[in-house]
């Protein structure tokens, strides 16, 4: 998105888990992760490291585990556990994501979290139903049984549990136009058929726009005028089977006929043209529609199907057999409604909600936050400060998150956070521009608003200078300070700036700042540093080395000091069930308010449920306007609500994979919202 808050990186790779689930959850689970107020920054470097270093303790009850999937020989993240069954049997357990994911298993509705049926190659009525059980940050599903009907071969080797499927082949792929009112949807939909003489694992990918090729005009004068069609997407259909040589020929694509090189001869008219044109100036043609099957090929005992997909268009992607069949159905409104209880007091929900004439695919998940065991807590991306970024695939692994969405603004170049983010009771970074934020503790209690953070510096005379930002990559003229949860060392955001140090409540050091980016300086692990910016660098002589120092610090509303955990984005959409939306007021660009984008949100409803939500483009358009945002969430129920940080940022994350969108299409981000289950105690019920 083009406003300087977002971001805009897109990440093309998984993240490979190598932590210890059992070791996470007791660090980020009993002990949050992080400290209250009085623990010291110490403290919070000691835990980053044994979440990062600790080896994995034995798990009890599960005879071997790991995280990585050997597919048919190929390598592919994804967590496991296998478990003693009855009369010695070894079971084997997938996380759902990874089997929703890496094999194409679509999952059914349910109401039971311990049950989840499902549907591959097979009929929807009378569906598979598989045991689930939660551990750590997972759902494994026992897909013993499953495997063995599919008649796939499975061994545990060392980190790795191989699988390997029966050798497939796809014996034709079919296009065909699907029949659609052109009045009322003027995009059409297409179905491609792909045949299999056995079910087989498959997975869809979205890749990036398709970038045309403008053929080469005769006349060098000629202006090509843009389109103002937006390109085609990549998507990719992989499946492990062999195709026919004959389908591979089909859709390879031909090379174009060599043209003719035109003679250009001087155009004695056009250097006399009269002054009104004697022929009519026609409008370009419209270029032929590209085909939407690109390419069909084989790669490592793949068949990989290519499609150029038209803007307003994606994929949605069945199974059915006798015959075993491939269905992929290009359409306007590809999302598939779903509602299942993935755990005891989280579900996850998607389906289109109407606003007008317009349609909107959501995706979220609702939360009792009240639920024994769940809570929330801020994450961010940096093991050892505030800089850094990371997909939210990443960061809610490695914090043992069993679901999350992405936060607040941050700066896309140097990666630093641009709102407020408090975890128990600690400012990790301060908020700005008096925007939106959401406020939380552990008892299921939220608080929405527009949130300002007063610090006031106080000398022993009682000279009151007032600090304008905390830990914020948010750079204006004034007093600004870092502590510890910022990093070891503070690099300057801007030339000559004035660095006071601080330790012990007393000013040790003035130092030059210097040229931006040159001369990191340490922060005190017991103190912080003031940053005198511009037409504030003239309080240093007011500040000499020697100085004794406090700080005041309050919340505007109050009512936001009164939480430990807080995460601050905007604009606030609603609030008691009415939309209060003021993008101005939070000082948002009116290109910002204007655009239609992918959105993410979180909202409260009149029950006390916690919604985390996805809205994606609509159905044959782009996505929603921020006016649009916040009718949707008060059509779904919220109470209070408050817009996040959007676009290519947008993620909603559940068991190890991403809901609502392609992890390679998901940018990296700074910050996010995680939601935690705590592990019962032994004596406990399921």
């Amino acid at each position: 998105m083009p406003n300087c808050w977002q971001s805009g990186i897109s990440e093309r790779r998984f993240f490979q888990v190598t932590v210890s689930p059992i070791l996470l959850t007791v660090l980020c689970l009993t002990t949050t992760c992080a400290t209250n107020a009085q623990e010291s920054p110490k403290t919070i470097k000691l835990i980053r490291r044994l979440i990062s270093q600790s080896p994995a303790p034995p798990l009890t009850g599960v005879a071997s585990s790991g995280n990585q999937i050997s597919l048919n020989g190929r390598s592919l993240p994804g967590t496991w556990l296998q478990r003693p069954g009855k009369s010695g049997q070894i079971t084997t357990h997938l996380s759902d994501g990874a089997f929703r994911q890496l094999i194409g298993v679509n999952f059914l509705n349910s109401s039971n979290s311990g049950r989840q049926p499902v549907q591959w190659f097979s009929s929807v009525t009378t569906p598979l139903v598989l045991a689930t059980k939660l551990l750590g940050a997972y759902r494994y599903l026992d897909i013993t049984n499953f495997a063995q009907t599919s008649g796939w071969q499975i061994q545990a080797n060392g980190n790795i549990l191989v699988i390997t499927t029966p050798k497939a082949q796809v014996t034709n792929i079919v296009q065909s136009q699907q029949s659609s009112d052109t009045s009322v949807n003027p995009l059409q939909q297409v179905r491609i058929l792909v045949d299999l003489d056995r079910p087989t694992p498959w997975q869809v990918t979205q890749g990036s726009t398709v970038k045309k090729i403008q053929p080469p005009s005769s006349d060098p004068d000629t202006l090509i005028p843009k389109s103002t069609v937006p390109p085609n997407r990549e998507w990719t259909v992989t499946l492990d089977g062999i195709a026919d040589p004959v389908l591979i020929e089909r859709y390879t694509p031909q090379p174009p006929a060599p043209a003719a090189a035109p003679i250009l001869l001087p155009n004695l008219l056009k250097q006399l043209s009269p002054a009104t044109p004697t022929q009519p100036i026609l409008p370009a043609p419209a270029p032929a529609p590209e085909p939407l099957i690109q390419q069909v090929e084989v790669v490592n005992n793949q068949t990989i199907i290519s499609l150029s997909v038209p803007f307003g268009l994606s994929p949605q992607v069945s199974t059915v057999g006798s015959p075993n069949r491939l269905i992929i159905d290009i359409r306007p409104d590809p999302l598939e409604e779903r509602d299942i209880t993935w755990a005891p007091g989280l579900r996850w929900r998607q389906h289109y909600v109407n606003l007008g004439t317009e349609r909107f695919p959501v995706v979220w998940l609702e939360v009792n936050p009240r639920k024994f065991g769940l809570t929330l807590k801020p994450m961010w991306a940096s093991l050892d400060g505030l800089a850094g970024t990371a997909p939210l695939i990443q960061t809610a692994q490695r914090y043992l998150a069993v679901a999350g969405i992405n936060g607040g603004y941050f700066n896309r170049n140097n990666r630093l956070p641009l709102g407020a983010i408090r975890r128990d009771g600690q400012w990790l970074s301060g908020p700005i521009l008096n925007r939106g934020a959401i406020a939380w503790n552990d008892s299921g209690q939220f608080y929405f608003g527009r949130l300002t953070l007063e610090e006031t510096l106080i000398t022993a005379s009682d000279q009151r200078l007032p600090i304008l930002f905390l830990n914020s990559g948010y750079v204006q003229s004034g007093i600004a300070r870092y502590t510890p949860a910022w990093g070891s060392t503070y690099t300057p955001l801007t030339d000559n700036e004035i660095i006071l140090v601080v330790q012990k409540d007393q000013i040790i050091q003035q130092l030059p700042g210097g040229k931006v980016g040159e001369t990191a300086v340490p922060i005190p692990q017991d103190g912080y540093i003031l940053i005198l910016r511009a037409n504030a660098a003239t309080a240093a002589s007011q500040l000499p080395i020697g100085t004794r120092v406090t700080i005041s610090s309050a919340t505007t509303p109050t009512d936001f000091s009164r939480y430990p955990h807080i995460i601050g984005a905007g604009p606030l959409l609603v609030q008691n069930r009415q939309i209060v939306l003021d993008a101005k007021a939070e000082k948002f660009s009116n290109a910002f308010i204007a655009e239609k984008a992918i959105r993410s949100g979180i909202c409260t409803t009149a029950t006390g449920t916690l919604m985390i939500t996805a809205v994606h483009n609509r159905a044959g358009g782009y996505g929603p306007n921020l006016a649009e945002h916040a009718q949707l969430m008060q059509l779904m129920g919220c109470v209070d609500a408050l817009n996040l940080d959007g676009g290519s940022s947008t993620s909603l994350y559940l068991g190890g994979q991403l809901l609502d969108r392609s992890p390679s299409t998901a940018a990296r981000v700074h910050n996010g919202i995680g939601i935690f289950l705590k592990p019962r105690s032994s004596g406990s019920r399921e």
